[in-house]
């Protein structure tokens, strides 16, 4: 069957009407030259025959010869406006083209815009019915009685009057006795020029004939899809989107689907085929221009989720470029049936447990080329496996290939007891897999040697090297918690000793300035000591409810100063943060050391951004951060647009001493500063960077206060800088003229003996006396004779500090206590009851310090 398409035929005989009339445009006038020499041979011998006349008649004949010429030109012209004579035009001037418009197919009509007729060919007069030229009538009076044409009339008048062209197709009723016809009709106008644009022309068809084919080619489709729709079989239709484009009625009966949701994309793969089955369809490759065809045995699901077991017959085309077409596949239901054949009954079982295992199943030759691969296998090497080869080592990297190459053939040879093999995968992301293969012992095996079991362990790998990350960075604080205990003992020594050198010595002495320099060395290494018990989280902290919008507020003109000019720095503050409970000076320390590092990454400036914003429970999975749990936070980002931190290092930034800085020029405990105390509150800190990128991201619990507690205000009409340094500059003052001298029995308990002679040498020195324990043994016999306080160390030999509170509580219940440790108060407060009554002093201390605290708590 040939078929026509309308559209073409009209853009066809419009193009070939044009061309006749452009030729007709072009084509040589009509008329008889001879007529035009006779004439001209007539005025020549008038005019030469006026010579023999006399000239005394001369002008008398010539008046006459032009009144006769005049009169002659005057009858002319009535003649041709009476229709007696016609002159040749350009119209007439072609009659082969006439000939053809006369005698078209298709009706052809010729109007102006005022719809006055100027041309009607005979099929336009016998289509309307007309007698002759002078029944014409425009279209539009033709079917101006008939409502079912109207509309489609006033649309071809509205385009002929703009000058569009538009083509409808109307059905007109027959008369009695006959069918209806269908006509085609066409309007354009003439030409192209102004002038030819006013008049328009009109084509009529009767397309009856091919309408009544086209009805003929759609009831036979109706057909067909009527029987592939009721066919004892299922049928789709799926593109290379995963979109189902094509059910079946019967298919979509079995899996309780709507036919009208098929077609629109709101239908997926992933809607009608159980598991991991889609991966299946979804991977399969072929070279270009191949045409595949694959038997797969899987569950289709209904609607209410029902798994259907189902043999597909699925056929796919590959295009030029290798991508896949819309595929044909065939599905037969295997559950019909299946109760009364145990054998298919055993084959739907075996089917059901292969295709979902949560194993990677594969069969592969000798060589390593996947023979038959189940749900599994397609979905967790989708697009690693090469369409050339389909061989399994090009899913593993160059590196485990030799190892995964010489298990297949161990398995080949028919060795068994062969050892799992642990592999990465290519692609861009770091995964990984073990690899079990076994020999096939059949003897005819089509050339499968081996079955290769394949498990994803990346998850177990990440979650393997996050334990030990943790474990080590567990350990290293540990560590350095102890060292940071003992150095705390030694700098409370030498920190002791240079405040009595500087009591001895006045300031215009010579060695002065040696014991300054001592001492300021001494508070420079405890500040390395604080930083490496910020890391062990073993610190003492003295948190307190705040708001974290206005803490940062406060501290842009301290970051402003130390990020430098070239740095600019921008704040962006979420709207209505929740309060946290965080101790402000090591929250101030977090970010101080978290901008100190972005600057030091700009060199050649950039930008620091601090970003605050509320992160509710459901808003932190997006983050899929492991370790931190489902609450709500409040989140501080920290990002710069420096050099970023390469990836094989990200991991170990946090640890201490680890740093990429050039040899003095970083301690290497900045960041390991920041994880601690961010850890040691109770929050989560974790790194992304970028080429040109870092972001740091602060997840701080959200503290709802209770009722006994109240967000800190900053009293009004004070800027909050101005009235910390005032409150701060009043404090020294009243430091540095506060009476430090006192009377009382201090019981001084302290393990570490020259620390504990400098303590009592200092305690003495204020007018205290001084009873000294080297353990809490020796402090309950020294108490029985008398103590007004106990200053106690609290890691000590046979009785620590906790024990001896609570042997010395039964003794005297109102005793006072000062516990002074190298370690964080929170480390040994869990071991007292919770409204224990003491008081606590860090290590390393100064004389000032420590006689300061021992007068507070005595009046106390």
């Amino acid at each position: 069957m040939v078929s026509h398409d309308p559209t073409a035929l009209t853009e066809a005989r419009d193009a070939n009407e044009r061309k006749a009339y452009d030729k007709s445009q072009n084509a040589p006038r009509g008329g008889s030259i001879t007529m035009v020499l006779v004439v001209a041979a007539v005025l020549i011998a008038a005019a030469g025959g006026l010579i023999y006349v006399n000239r005394d008649y001369v002008e008398a004949y010539v008046l006459i010869l032009l009144a006769v010429l005049g009169t002659i030109g005057v009858f002319a012209l009535f003649a041709a406006a009476a229709g007696i004579v016609k002159f040749a035009g350009r119209d007439q001037g072609n009659p082969l083209l006439k000939a053809v418009v006369d005698g078209a197919f298709d009706g052809i009509l010729v109007t102006d815009h005022a719809g006055r007729v100027f041309y009607a060919n005979a099929t336009y007069l016998d289509l309307i019915g007309a007698t002759g030229m002078n029944d014409v009538r425009p279209i539009e009076r033709v079917f101006i009685g008939d409502p079912d044409v109207s509309e489609s009339i006033y649309r071809l008048l509205k385009a002929a009057r703009e000058g569009r062209r538009l083509q409808e197709e109307v059905r007109i009723a027959g008369a009695a006795g006959e069918g209806a016809r269908w006509l085609r009709m066409r309007v354009r106008p003439l030409g192209e020029t102004r002038r030819d644009t006013r008049m328009t022309v009109w084509s009529i068809a009767d397309v009856t004939r091919e309408r009544e084919r086209q009805e003929n080619v759609f009831q036979e489709l109706q057909h067909a899809i009527d029987y592939l729709d009721h066919a004892p079989a299922g049928f789709f239709s799926v593109d290379a989107a995963g979109d189902v484009v094509y059910l079946n009625a019967t298919l979509a009966a079995w899996l309780d689907h709507d036919l009208a949701q098929v077609g629109a994309g709101s239908l997926k793969l992933g809607d009608i085929i159980a598991g991991e089955g889609a991966a299946l369809l979804t991977t399969l490759n072929a070279a270009p221009g191949e045409v595949r065809t694959e038997v797969f045995d899987i569950d289709l699901k209904t609607r209410a989720g029902k798994p259907i077991p189902m043999r597909l017959f699925h056929k796919v085309a590959f295009g030029a470029d290798g991508s896949p077409g819309a595929s044909r596949t065939l599905a037969l239901n295997r559950a019909r049936g299946e109760g009364s054949d145990p054998q298919r009954a055993a084959e739907v079982r075996f089917m059901r447990f292969f295709q979902n295992t949560p194993m990677a199943i594969a069969t592969v030759d000798k060589s390593g080329r996947i023979g038959r691969s189940n749900a599994r296998f397609a979905k967790t090497f989708e697009g690693l496996i090469k369409n050339d080869d389909r061989s399994i080592l090009s899913v593993v990297t160059e590196r485990d290939r030799p190892v995964l190459e010489a298990a297949i053939r161990k398995a080949s040879e028919g060795q068994s007891d062969i050892a799992p093999v642990e592999a990465a995968l290519i692609g861009s992301a770091e995964r990984w897999a073990n690899f079990f293969v076994l020999a096939v012992e059949e003897e005819d095996r089509d050339g499968e040697s081996a079955i290769v079991y394949a498990l994803e362990t990346t998850a177990q790998r990440t979650l393997e090297n996050r334990f030990q990350q943790q474990q080590k960075m567990d350990s290293v604080g540990q560590l350095a918690g102890g060292i940071a205990h003992d150095f705390n003992n030694v700098l409370s020594a030498i920190m002791m000793a240079t405040d009595f050198l500087l009591n001895a010595h006045k300031p215009t002495d010579p060695s002065f300035k040696d014991i300054m320099q001592i001492k300021q060395n001494a508070n420079r290494a405890a500040a390395l000591v604080r930083q490496l018990l910020a890391f062990s989280r073993k610190q003492t902290l003295r948190p307190q409810v705040l708001d974290l919008g206005e803490t940062l507020s406060d501290l842009g003109m301290l970051l402003k100063r130390l990020i430098g000019e070239k740095v600019m720095l921008e704040t962006v503050h979420g709207r209505d943060l929740w309060p946290v409970k965080v101790d402000i000076s090591q929250f101030e320390q977090v970010i101080v050391n978290l901008a100190v590092n972005a600057r030091d990454a700009m060199p050649d400036g950039g930008k620091l951004t601090l970003r605050t914003a509320n992160v509710s429970a459901a808003e932190c999975e997006t983050f899929a951060y492991k370790g931190m749990p489902r609450a709500d936070y409040v989140l501080v980002e920290v990002s710069d647009t420096g050099t970023g931190i390469p990836p094989d290092i990200i991991e170990k930034i946090f640890e201490p001493f680890f740093t990429t800085k050039e040899v003095g020029k970083g301690t290497g405990l900045g960041l390991s500063t920041v994880y601690g105390i961010v850890k040691q509150t109770g929050g989560f800190i974790y790194a992304d960077s970028e080429q040109v990128r870092t972001l740091f991201r602060i997840f701080l619990p959200r503290h709802i206060p209770g009722a006994d507690e109240i967000i800190p205000q900053i009293p009004a009409g004070e800027p909050p800088a101005i009235a910390e340094a005032i409150a701060a500059a009043d404090k020294m003052a009243r430091a540095a003229t506060a009476d430090l001298t006192g009377q009382g029995t201090i019981l001084l308990v302290e393990d570490e003996e020259g620390l504990r002679a400098l303590n009592a040498r200092g305690l003495s020195s204020r007018g205290y006396t001084v009873l000294e324990a080297s353990n809490g043994v020796e402090a309950i016999e020294a108490f029985a004779r008398h103590g007004d306080l106990v200053v106690s160390d609290v890691v000590m030999p046979e009785m620590d500090g906790p024990t001896l509170l609570k042997e010395l509580r039964r003794r005297d219940p109102d005793v006072k206590i000062i516990f002074v440790s190298g370690y964080a108060e929170e480390a040994f407060s869990k071991n007292l009851p919770s409204l224990e009554q003491y008081a606590f002093l860090a290590k390393p201390f100064t004389l000032k310090q420590l006689v300061a605290e021992v007068k507070k708590t005595l009046v106390q």
